[in-house]
Order: structure tokens, then C-alpha cells, then sequence
């Protein structure tokens, strides 16, 4: 157990030394493979570790009504058995080389993660393999994962945020598969047979559904062997699974979820863009000085600073792929909730109706230009942008040019954009606490 501890130690250092300069000095290469299987790399053979990541298009939001929580708890049992290997097999194989397999599920992606050493590249990917495409669901597994996920739910049920947050995604998202939490729900995972698992395999894991991002030592040669020998086994294709266009609802809706709390929490926001909006520039600067600039943020000032009524208060856009949304949080005593959200109101309808200050607008773009390159600073949040890039249909060349895009955004952009989705009264906010008299 030292030797897998001091292993894993020096790949964490490799990790996060490697590949730490800024993002116009990231090169992307676009790969396809022999049997015509795409990826992006970016190579870096300073240090003997590759990162893969990858997602599938179609999420948690394509799971059946009454099976919600079905795309994440197939992916939490992808490397739970695959192939020959049975799950505790399985994982033995990966500690023992130090290799990193997981994947997850989102609203509108499954997502897969692959980290290793170059000794023991060949093996990574071959196990990688027998995950997609040979998945065993043996019954111990599947009610040791199925135990662990009620658990977690069980929990997650006593967090005022996350109570705020599911229902604020129900009032929003009604009768839409957004509504739903991708975690699912107790009954709804207790449902859960090795059928259904079967089933959402191949639904969702085919190569029309699939965006590769690799970082690290590795050739394009190589790369695209491996590609090959790892996703060429999957369906060619995929059933169409369509999920809606949606416009967010319930504006202006103010539901109140009484628990006995020493503190009322709240979630809020409205509808937002979606990432291939032409705005998104400017409502990425907008939202970085109302809400998304931390100490900087016009609510952080005005609710934390100056008054004390809060903790943290935040806002951030968040771009799904059928509907987008500004979403924010905010925590507070009781008795001063309803003046905590008067604030929060005032600062949205200052900045639709005055812009920003030159200095505020100034100011965010230095933090959003400067603070972008430390983001990509490990060979894992590299791959995780390649794939963005991809499914956001950026280019290569994106981490180039962003920088020219964030600098262009003009106070009179921030205006416009604030006026379109600034609208204090629409702003529909779901709170947990105490009622007050």
C-alpha cells in the first residue's frame, strides 16, 4: 500500500507540473484513426503520463421517467467487472498499475476518464475497451453500487442546497427531462434492473455519440492504433434519441421549502444563452461582475461586504445543450433573507439599466483573459477542454483566439446583453428555511 500511495504521489506531481503553460502555447492536433475514429491531441513526451477524456452526447436527460438516475448508475458500474475480470479483478488490475478508469454521467453527456503511465499505456486502453463494450453487471456489484447511490441520495435529501436546487430545476424545467435530477431518485434507482444497464449501453455508447480528447506521451501513429483497437468495437451508430428545445419557465416564481435550519438558503436565477450564442462573450463578462467574480462581483460586495447578510451569493451561466440558464445561490440568517434578496434584485436591475463601470468592465477582462491559462494546467483539464472545444464546435485553434474575444466585449455589449436578460422580476428563486411571521 506505500509503494501505491508513493506511486500514485509522483503521478500526481508529473500531473500537475506537466503542461502548465499558457493556452496560446497549446498546440492541437486533429487525429483520425485508420478506421476513420477522431480525437484531438495535444502531445507533451516531457513526462511518460497520458489522460484521456472522453463523452458520449445524450445523458441523464434521456433516461426513462420512471428510470431517472439510470446514466449515472451505469456509468458508476462501467468498471465494476468487464470482460474475464470480475469487479474486485478488475479494479486489481488498475491499482496495480497505477491506472485511473472512471466515468460519470451529466444532464446531457456520459463521459469516460482515462489516466496512465506510458509503461502501461496498451493495458489502459484495452481495459478502457472492455468497459465499453463488455460491461459484466454481475448482481454483487450492481446492489453494492445500487446501496451506495440510495445512500448518497439519503444524504443528499437532509442539504437544504441541494433540496433548493432540485426544485428550482422542477419549477424551471416542468414536463422537460431537465426537470429531473440526474442523480435520480431512491425509487427510481431501486427500480434499476441489469436489463435497463444492458440497455443504456447501447443506447447511448456508439462512435456517432463520441468526442475524444487525448494529452500527453503519445504520437499520432500510435494514438490512432489505439483509438482503433479501443472504440472501433462500438456500434457504428445510435438510435435517434431526441431531447427538446426548451425555454426556461416559471419566471418570477418564489416558492418557499420549510425546514427547521439555522440559516434559509436559496437558489435562483432565470433563462440565460446557450454556449453558440453570439452574446456569450459579453454575458461571460456581464456575469463575471455581477455574480461570477468572487470578491469582485457586484453581489459579493453589496450583500457579503458591505452588509454581512451572506456567506457566499453567486451567479454563473450555465449552457445546456437544449436551454441555458443564469443560475445562482445564496445563503443568509433568516430573518434578514428578504433583504438579502432585495439586494440581489437591485444589483441585476442596476446593471441592466447602467452597465458597468469602465473599471469593472476593465478589470474582468484582465481576471478572465489571465486567470483562463491556469486552468489548463494538468494533462487531465487539457483533455477536458479538447472535448469541450469539440462539442462546443470551437475549432483548434479557440485557445488562440479567445483572448481576442473576451477583449473585444464593449460596455455597450454588456448593456445589450444585460437588458435581454437582466429582468429582476422574472427572476424565479426557491428557498430552504424557516418560515417567518
Amino acid at each position: 500500500m506505500s509503494r501505491l500511495i508513493a506511486v500514485f504521489a509522483l503521478m500526481l506531481g508529473v500531473v500537475l507540473t506537466g503542461l502548465s503553460a499558457p493556452a496560446a502555447a497549446v498546440t492541437v492536433e486533429r487525429v483520425v484513426s485508420p478506421g476513420g475514429i477522431e480525437a484531438w491531441l495535444v502531445r507533451d513526451h516531457s513526462n511518460p503520463i497520458l489522460a484521456m477524456e472522453l463523452s458520449f452526447r445524450g445523458g441523464a436527460s434521456l433516461d426513462p421517467d420512471d428510470k431517472s438516475g439510470l446514466a449515472m448508475m451505469t456509468a458508476a458500474l462501467l468498471d465494476e467487472g468487464a470482460g474475464p475480470y470480475e469487479s474486485q479483478a478488475f479494479q486489481r488490475m488498475l491499482e496495480d498499475r497505477v491506472i485511473g478508469l472512471s466515468f460519470d454521467a451529466g444532464r446531457d453527456s456520459f463521459r469516460g476518464h482515462l489516466k496512465t503511465l506510458t509503461e502501461h499505456r496498451d493495458t489502459a486502453f484495452d481495459l478502457f475497451r472492455l468497459a465499453l463494450t463488455q460491461p459484466r453487471f454481475d448482481a454483487p456489484a450492481v446492489e453494492r453500487i445500487r446501496g451506495q447511490i440510495v445512500a448518497g441520495l439519503m444524504r443528499e435529501s437532509e442539504s437544504p442546497e441541494v433540496t433548493a436546487s432540485k426544485a428550482w430545476f422542477q419549477a424551471v424545467f416542468a414536463g422537460h427531462p431537465y426537470a429531473r435530477s440526474p442523480r435520480g431518485e431512491i425509487a427510481s434507482i431501486k427500480a434499476v434492473r441489469v436489463a435497463d444497464l444492458r440497455g443504456e449501453v447501447r443506447r447511448l455508447l456508439a462512435r456517432d455519440r463520441l468526442t475524444i480528447g487525448v494529452v500527453g506521451d503519445i504520437d499520432p501513429p500510435e494514438l490512432g492504433r489505439l483509438l482503433d483497437a479501443t472504440f472501433g468495437g462500438l456500434p457504428a451508430t445510435s438510435p435517434p434519441l431526441a431531447v427538446p428545445e426548451i425555454r426556461p419557465g416559471a419566471a418570477g416564481l418564489v416558492r418557499m421549502i420549510e425546514r427547521d435550519i439555522s440559516q434559509t438558503v436559496a437558489t435562483f436565477g432565470l433563462a440565460g444563452i446557450k454556449r453558440d450564442d453570439p452574446d456569450w462573450y459579453a454575458a461571460t463578462v456581464m456575469n463575471h461582475i455581477l455574480g461570477g467574480g468572487g470578491f469582485a462581483s457586484r453581489l459579493t460586495e453589496q450583500v457579503r461586504e458591505k452588509r454581512g447578510l451572506a456567506y457566499s451569493v453567486w451567479t454563473g451561466l450555465v449552457p445546456l445543450d437544449h436551454a441555458g440558464v443564469i443560475l445562482g445561490g445564496v445563503a443568509t440568517e433568516t430573518s434578514r433573507f428578504d433583504e438579502s434578496v432585495a439586494l440581489i434584485r437591485e444589483e441585476f436591475r442596476k446593471l441592466r439599466d447602467e452597465g458597468p463601470s469602465e473599471a469593472e468592465l476593465a478589470d474582468a477582462k484582465t481576471y478572465l483573459n489571465g486567470s483562463f491559462p491556469l486552468q489548463l494546467d494538468s494533462t487531465v483539464a487539457i483533455a477536458q477542454v479538447l472535448v469541450q472545444l469539440q462539442n462546443d464546435r470551437l475549432g483548434p485553434d479557440f485557445l488562440d483566439r479567445r483572448p481576442a474575444l473576451i477583449a473585444a466585449v464593449s460596455a455597450d455589449d454588456i448593456r445589450r446583453v444585460a437588458a435581454r436578460l437582466l429582468d429582476p422580476a422574472a427572476l424565479t428563486l426557491v428557498s430552504v428555511g424557516r418560515v417567518t411571521k
